[in-house]
């Protein structure tokens, strides 16, 4: 298997290049530039404290396609209750931070220093958008990730208050689904995504998707101006 140097080669190979765990290439840079190059070609970079930034373009990929969005009927008890409000853009850097922080069934994050400055650099060129949830006024849970055409791709998402992710992956996959968006990109697979509605399918039918889902226009800048909170 090879591994890419970006350092050698100065741009992404083919994502199809990746090896059998789905790993491209090593090293460049977090720049917006390369950051938007790489969920262009289907490519995400996901790296430890201490590594070099690692490249990944996994086959298969998972997906969520917001009109597939399983809420299930304890989700939407929830929802109908009214216990939390969202908004869109409000708390960007505050949703990266709560992602960030360290959950029980992992060492470390994987979200670093250099990964929360990255995004937040994207957020402010209006490519990286969160999604929050309130309860009693302070931040219960969000989701945040990268918008490109009528492709959303999915980084990471936090709870402070029980449910508040999944009600929060649920708002996110209903505007999406009214924005006429193509996917919502989870890249791995997770039993909690697959329960949603997530599914896996070919790299090869990933990047169709995404040329495909590429060639409209990004809606650029802050949604809170373009979606009222829900």
């Amino acid at each position: 298997m090879t591994v890419f140097n970006l350092e050698d080669k100065g741009d992404f190979p083919p994502a199809q290049l990746a090896g059998r765990d789905g790993l491209l290439a090593f090293g460049g840079e977090l720049s917006p530039k390369m950051l938007l190059r790489a969920y262009g070609r289907g490519i995400f970079p996901w790296y430890g404290q201490g590594e070099p930034i690692l490249w990944w373009s996994p086959d298969p990929r998972f997906v969520l396609f917001p009109a597939e969005f399983h809420a299930g009927r304890s989700l939407k008890k929830i929802l109908q209750r009214g216990v939390f409000t969202f908004t869109f853009d409000r708390a960007f850097g505050a949703v990266v931070s709560g992602c960030a922080l360290p959950r029980p069934d992992q060492e470390g994050t994987w979200i670093t220093a250099a990964m929360r400055e990255a995004y937040v650099a994207l957020h402010r060129f209006g490519y990286a958008h969160s999604l929050e949830a309130w309860k009693d006024g302070k931040l219960a849970g969000g989701i945040y990730g990268i918008s490109l055409g009528r492709c959303f791709f999915a980084e990471s998402m936090f709870h402070l208050a029980d449910n508040a992710s999944k009600v929060a992956l649920a708002v996110l996959a209903e505007a999406l689904r009214k924005m006429d968006f193509a996917f919502i990109d989870c890249q791995i697979a997770s039993p909690h995504l697959a329960g949603w509605g997530a599914r896996p399918i070919t790299r090869r039918r990933y990047l169709e998707l995404l040329r495909a889902g590429l060639s409209p226009h990004t809606r650029r800048g802050d949604w809170g101006d373009i979606l009222p909170p829900l």
